[in-house]
């Protein structure tokens, strides 16, 4: 096995949809329950993937817009309210983690990493998704986008999650999938891995992350790589 001591004592924060867990078929799901609720035609899976990552009222809003009917301001409180409802129920039903996390995470917090979710899912949500999947266990801190002084891209949500997980930013590493994780690691000034199979509209190579990677058993070494000497420019592995 790897020599992984470099990441003892660093912190290591995720992102949820789209890096750690597939949520996607139970957040769309959701979302064209809604639709249907409303007379609205349902969203195919993978034309809706890229509305996630902006929490639950944007994915309402562009999933109604995608389909011809912006849905009207004075109801985004209503559908948002019946959008978490149906989610509270069904969020781990197809929800899984993506290859490689589960040994991923436990190879790191065995070497002694301090390890956190930063997203912008809310916190009430997230957690028991965490937990349903087993996966609860590996993190130091789950810091929603409800739970953070302001929603990635800020810069104050990931450094409030490494501060919350006992960390310190000049020893954490972002990883993520989208714009929000990438703007988020560049205003903290925290190095970035992007995995290139999550939810975004654009390229995660676009997003000039320090590391690109395709699967979870490269991540460790790219975490030791970029606390111990950051790359000159950006990798895939």
């Amino acid at each position: 096995m790897a020599d992984l001591s470099a990441l003892n004592g660093a912190t290591i924060v995720f992102d949820l949809d789209g890096t750690l867990v597939d949520s996607a078929p139970d957040l769309i799901g959701t979302l064209n329950v809604i639709l249907k609720q409303e007379g609205i035609a349902p969203l195919p899976l993978d034309e809706a993937r890229p509305f996630i990552g902006h929490g639950a009222r944007r994915l309402i809003e562009r999933g109604f817009a995608a389909q011809g009917h912006p849905a009207p301001a004075e109801r985004m409180p209503e559908l948002f309210e019946r959008f978490i409802a149906h989610y509270n129920q069904h969020s781990a039903d197809l929800t899984r983690p993506y290859p490689g996390v589960v040994e991923c995470l436990t190879a790191m917090k065995a070497a002694g990493a301090r390890l956190a979710v930063c997203t912008n899912k809310l916190t009430g949500l997230s957690v028991p998704i965490l937990e349903k999947l087993d996966l609860a266990r590996f993190f130091d801190a789950v810091i929603g986008a409800d739970s953070a002084p302001a929603p990635k891209p800020d810069a104050r949500h990931l450094t409030h999650t490494v501060e919350a997980a006992g960390g310190r930013i000049e020893r954490a590493v972002m990883v993520g999938d989208a714009s929000t994780d990438a703007g988020a690691a560049r205003a903290a000034k925290v190095p970035l891995i992007l995995v290139s199979f999550g939810y975004t509209e654009i390229p995660a190579a676009d997003l000039a992350p320090d590391i690109l990677l395709d699967h979870y058993d490269q991540m460790a070494n790219a975490c030791i790589r970029l606390l111990t000497a950051c790359p000159a420019q950006s990798e895939q592995l």
